[in-house]
């Protein structure tokens, strides 16, 4: 119980002290024109409060990823905990507050053309690919999942999960192309309820029914049979770090109407996506008595889905339990939408195809829609098991641009720096030795993933020396 207090307190500690650090060196400027307001179109760069923004920002990067990751990653035990609070407090809230006020600082462009910029062209053209492809999977995967469990709580009377794919893929399709204000700004906040109430509810019952959360100890970092490096570090992502968080920046970018308010929108964000995580994995490896349990729980039950519904209705009552519910279909259903409307701007981002005329907004959704149902009748473990590798590998590339706009400026870029090191010997080590990847033993994945980001960073610094006058101007 102790550790999972503590590392509550760090994450808010973490905001207040660190959070503060990057917001003065990247440098913000309050008197600077956004966006928003340089080029209000009212579709998608509309003004909105930071107070909007945030809750809208927070339930765009949300997800499936801190509840269904947290509940996998608490498999390997209390080592869950450090990971989500370092993660988040110096990687993933980096990298989320860098790549919204970037995107803020080059007229609100998508995340693929922000590394173009400080990368190079080369970069551009993987990353519209990439970035796009991602997205799509994150929809599909998106779609899936909340469908799923509409179905199995038969909500309406509707059992079927096709009647319910379809109800999901036409919200989808209408708050991708209508103005961002319009459905997006207003049912947010009454998902935000439903999430907020699911999440203090759990972690409120953990603490008051006296749950014997298991402590951070040496012993406690080795899990039996389950290697740390890199598994946690790709199961554990949207409540630590995550990729497509730099996808869904760009969109509030484009309604913020002051630079000061980046601190609490993007990296606060992130922080309570960290506290989501932190009470899902306290959860996961408490209630069924061990990790044992917890596998044994996730193999009974069809996965992290009915771990969840368990878990809910049994701390929170069978109201309680269905509102818990509803809260993890909601984080879905706000990721699920915004990663399509930000797929269709990453496209007219890429050709500069004015998003301003309706019929424009169509062209461009219709196909992505097309392809993203397709991938619907495709297994959702495998779809999932690529998206968690493209997803890391997407973080570290945004972590590296923030570096080369950071050196660019002359300023710490080892903020960024750093954890853009570690994710690249993250993420090759993953796919040098994941099923989906080469299936390397760790004999050779382990030394050739950490050889590898040792001399991405070299390399880094030795092509980025030279270049601070030129990428300074842009």
């Amino acid at each position: 119980m102790v550790s999972f207090l503590l590392s509550i307190v760090a994450l808010i500690a973490g905001y207040f002290i660190y959070g503060k650090i990057v917001e003065k060196v990247f440098g913000v400027d309050e008197n600077r024109t956004t966006p928003a307001v340089e080029m209000e179109d009212g579709v998608d760069f509309v003004p909105m409060s930071w107070g909007r923004i945030f809750l809208i920002q927070f339930l765009n990067i949300a997800g499936l990823g801190p509840i269904f990751g947290a509940v996998m990653g608490a498999l390997y035990g209390p080592a869950a905990f450090l990971w989500i609070v370092l993660g988040s407090i110096f990687a993933g809230g980096v990298h989320d507050f860098f790549s919204g006020m970037l995107s803020i600082r080059h007229q609100g462009k998508s995340v693929s053309e922000i590394v173009g910029i400080y990368l190079g062209e080369t970069a551009r053209k993987i990353m519209r690919v990439f970035s796009v492809v991602l997205l799509i999977l994150v929809g599909t995967v998106f779609m899936t999942g909340p469908a799923d469990l509409l179905a199995s709580l038969k909500l309406g009377g509707i059992s079927s999960l096709n009647i319910w794919l379809a109800i999901v893929l036409i919200y989808y399709f209408l708050a991708t192309i209508l103005p961002v204000d319009k459905i997006i700004g207003k049912v947010y906040p009454l998902f935000g309820a439903v999430l907020l109430f699911m999440a203090i509810g759990v972690g409120g019952m953990l603490v008051i029914k006296g749950y014997n959360i298991p402590e951070v100890t040496l012993a406690s970092l080795h899990p039996k049979g389950l290697p740390l490096w890199p598994m946690l570090f790709v199961t554990i992502a949207c409540g630590a770090i995550s990729g497509f968080h730099a996808t869904q920046s760009p969109m509030m970018a484009r309604c913020m109407t002051n630079e000061k308010y980046g601190r609490q929108v993007f990296y606060g964000a992130m922080i309570a996506e960290g506290i989501i995580a932190l009470i899902w994995a306290a959860a996961a490896m408490t209630f069924f008595g061990s990790t044992q349990g917890l596998s044994d729980a996730l193999a009974a039950n069809g996965g992290a889905g009915g771990v969840v519904n368990i878990i809910s209705k049994s701390l929170l009552g069978p109201i309680g339990g269905v509102l818990a519910m509803l809260g993890v279909i909601a984080c879905p259903i706000t990721s699920g939408d915004t990663a399509y409307r930000s797929a269709r701007l990453t496209v007219a981002d890429a050709v500069n195809y004015d998003q301003g005329p309706i019929k424009n907004r169509l062209l461009l959704a219709i196909p992505i829609f097309a392809i993203g149902f397709g991938l619907t009748r495709i297994d959702f473990n495998i779809i999932w098991r690529y998206f968690a590798w493209s997803n890391q590998t997407l973080a570290m590339i945004v972590l590296w641009a923030s570096a080369a706009y950071l050196i660019a400026k002359k300023k710490l870029h080892w903020i960024a720096t750093i954890p853009a090191t570690f994710m690249t010997a993250v993420s090759i080590t993953y796919i040098l030795q994941a099923p989906e990847g080469f299936k390397l033993p760790v004999t050779i994945s382990y030394p050739v993933g950490i050889v590898a980001a040792v001399l991405a960073l070299a390399i880094f610094l030795f092509k980025f020396k030279g270049k601070k006058v030129q990428l300074a101007k842009n």
